[in-house]
């Protein structure tokens, strides 16, 4: 995490982006049932529950157990049963057993999440100035990682019910439109030379955009929009997913060894393909950006186009400077869709809708330092075999991205809500 800069913080500010966050939490639980909070349907996915009860784990462990002297718990044991990946704070019961906490029940988190709640606001309220603008950083950090968990928690809940062959949806959508038709392709041609890279405003950002330094970059050109429904379709149909020299060795040898044919949600019904969203099954958008694919995926269809993706440095600079607008959580469409308005001059569909991989690999800036203590663990152990994906989603929230965010997954993952954007070099 970065320190916020600038003037004291304010505590009504603090309170009410506290309460904001925590409160859009549980508005995304409403639609469901008990039912839906326990399962988890792979070792990647996490109960809704259990991330309902990490996320008051952070401020209880973070802020309450440290800065409030008189602070119990509810039960020791949910040190165990909550800490995610912190080796300094404790042992973790396994992530893929998770879904085997029947206890405590959906009630107790809910009980858990009001206690911790009560127990921030008393310490807010308490702390004098000095001390609030000490804590503001991991008060806006454990905000931050709610965030992350909110996008968590759909993208979990997407493959839990995908599972079950009703097809159930999280929210029916009453308006699904027929989208208009997107326009070719356009190339947006970027000059190289040096470029600065990474935080250096007032603010929040995570420890792993920092500290801002110079690339160089060559020039290149990059797709003015995202890469639809419809022309990853012409790669399937032209036997993409049967050309071994498309693919990486390591790509090549998954999607064989796991049978993948089509993206992730995608179902094949009477010659027709229909995708899986968060509002059931509907058929496949031609004109909506591709989801759900892996790097190899991306990589492939890139090699296919004769094309290739971004690196990480040239999405960021052609980011820099244009607005944080489209389809975030907060439209409540759960789904990537279609451009309304085709714009070849500019890029456009840069934040939403759909994390961007790009092709370079999650690594740590030059100068970069972990945050002392167990809160230095939150991203830079992870920095290896990992890939960078940049731009934020549809289950993202708007206030939570910037140029400067780096996301990763590991390059077979597909269950997050991840596509591509062409790249091209130029003079090559």
């Amino acid at each position: 995490m970065k320190q916020p800069g600038g003037k004291p913080v304010s505590r009504a500010e603090l309170i009410e982006q506290y309460n904001s966050v925590r409160i859009f939490t549980e508005e995304l639980c409403k639609p469901l049932e008990n039912e839906d909070f326990v399962i988890q349907s792979m070792p990647d996915v996490s109960p809704t529950k259990w991330h309902l009860a990490h996320t008051a784990w952070f401020f209880e462990t973070f802020l309450l157990k440290p800065e409030l002297a008189d602070y119990k718990s509810p039960n020791e044991q949910y040190n165990y049963l909550f800490n995610s990946y912190y080796n300094a704070i404790g042992q973790q019961y396994p992530r893929p057993q998770r879904g085997l906490l029947s206890r405590p029940t959906v009630a107790e988190v809910f009980d858990y999440r009001r206690h911790v709640d009560q127990e921030m606001l008393r310490l807010l309220e308490s702390l004098d100035q000095q001390h609030l603008d000490k804590l503001a950083a991991f008060i806006v950090l454990g905000l931050n990682h709610e965030q992350q968990h909110q996008e968590l928690m759909l993208t979990d809940l997407k493959h839990v019910l995908f599972q079950n062959p009703l097809y159930p949806a999280y929210m029916s959508q009453q308006d699904v439109a027929k989208s208009k038709p997107v326009s070719a392709l356009n190339w947006i041609a970027y000059p190289g030379g040096q470029t600065d890279i990474g935080f250096a405003e007032t603010g929040f950002a995570f420890d792993n955009e920092t500290p801002q330094h110079q690339v160089l970059t060559q020039a290149f050109k990059l797709a003015n929009r995202l890469t639809t429904n419809g022309e990853y379709l012409a790669f399937i149909e032209a036997g993409g997913y049967t050309q071994s020299q498309l693919w990486l060795s390591d790509g090549w040898a998954l999607i064989n060894r796991e049978s993948w044919k089509a993206p992730l949600y995608w179902v094949k019904q009477a010659k027709q393909w229909f995708e899986f969203t968060l509002s059931g099954l509907h058929p496949l958008d031609l004109n909506a950006p591709v989801a759900h694919i892996s790097f190899y995926e991306a990589d492939a269809y890139a090699n296919w186009s004769d094309a290739r993706l971004a690196t990480e440095f040239e999405w960021e600079q052609a980011a820099q400077g244009l607005s944080i607008e489209g389809n975030f959580v907060e439209t409540q469409k759960f789904q990537p869709t279609a451009l309304l308005e085709n714009n070849g001059n500019k890029p456009q569909q840069m934040y939403g809708d759909v994390w961007e991989w790009t092709r370079s690999p999650y690594g740590p800036y030059p100068g970069f330092k972990a945050a002392t203590g167990a809160v230095g663990e939150y991203n830079g152990k992870f920095m290896s075999s990992q890939i960078v994906l940049k731009g934020g989603s549809c289950v993202s929230s708007t206030n939570h991205l910037r140029s400067t965010y780096r996301n990763f997954f590991y390059p077979h993952s597909r269950w997050q809500f991840m596509g591509l954007r062409l790249a091209k070099d130029v003079n090559y």
